[in-house]
């Protein structure tokens, strides 16, 4: 059993969904984030509570599944990555499970 964790700019939501979907993985968990690409510095210090967004509008999946459902997402995001044009890929990334309850 192998744990992925997949990030993405929300742009990207349902892509990763049919990613998911065509690789097998069917049990998923998800959360919205923000993403951060060189925050500047004036950010840390702004204010405790901020009115607005700072980050990119993400999303961020996990999963717990079998290795060759990993190899054929892995697969599949590598694909739709070259075929899109965007700075912005899905990352993905792979941690073995030692031990499951």
């Amino acid at each position: 059993m192998k744990m992925i964790i997949v990030t993405t700019v929300e742009e990207y939501k349902s892509e990763v969904f049919k990613l998911f979907k065509k690789a097998g993985v069917e049990s998923f968990s998800g959360s919205d984030i923000d993403g951060y690409k060189k925050a500047a510095p004036l950010m840390y210090t702004s204010s405790w509570f901020p009115s607005e967004r700072g980050g990119a509008a993400s999303n961020m999946y996990f999963s717990f599944t079998e290795e060759e459902k990993v190899t054929e997402l892995f697969k599949l995001i590598k694909q739709f990555n070259t075929e899109s044009e965007t700075t912005n890929p899905i990352r993905a990334v792979e941690v073995p499970i030692e031990r499951t309850v």
